[in-house]
């Protein structure tokens, strides 16, 4: 996948459905400054390099199709994320994924590879709401109505749901240190 492309090729189908709100112009520079952070969300909470390249395709795709006239650039930014979303929780549905397991690269280890190894595996343990709301919180840095906004939460949860997340990943973590190599119980 090439960033920095000119966009999604949308199928024949999908084409005639493409209402541009905005122009080329804008479009391209909105794709440029969008595509990386959301392969990058589709790919870590998938876990599928290829999946999380049709989805990025069909999202912008869906995107071009819908009517953001009046939404302003973070507003268009969460709501494309909220359509990869349901992308992504369509798939899950349909049973054509099996691995929901996965990795956190973009944070640099802070102790050596076993470090990152262990947060990578600790990650792959939580649940794929949980792994979308420290994602989106943490990795991307959005704000808790931008999070709602994308997962389709209600704002107000979203604060107590990160809590639990980011406790929960903790135990995982500390489990791994008192366990290393075992089973760990979550």
């Amino acid at each position: 996948m090439k960033f920095g492309a000119p966009g999604p090729v949308c199928e024949p189908a999908e084409a005639k459905n493409i209402r541009m709100d905005m122009d080329e112009d804008a479009f391209r520079n909105f794709y440029e400054k969008t595509s990386r952070s959301l392969f990058g969300y589709l790919s870590r909470v998938s876990g599928e390099r290829d999946l999380a390249e049709d989805l990025l395709q069909e999202a912008y795709c869906r995107l071009l199709s819908t009517d953001f006239s009046m939404m302003d650039e973070a507003q268009t930014k969460s709501y494309l994320y909220r359509i990869a979303t349901n992308l992504l929780h369509d798939h899950w549905r349909r049973g054509k994924s099996a691995a929901l397991a996965a990795v956190i690269e973009a944070a640099p280890p802070r102790h050596g590879p076993e470090a990152q190894t262990d947060l990578r595996s600790a990650f792959g343990q939580l649940k794929v709401r949980e792994r979308q709301l420290l994602w989106l919180a943490y990795v991307e840095g959005s704000s808790h109505k931008e999070i709602a906004d994308s997962t389709g939460l209600r704002a107000g949860s979203i604060r107590l749901l990160l809590f639990r997340a980011r406790r929960k990943l903790a135990r995982v973590l500390r489990n791994r240190q008192r366990n290393p190599g075992g089973k760990v119980k979550v």
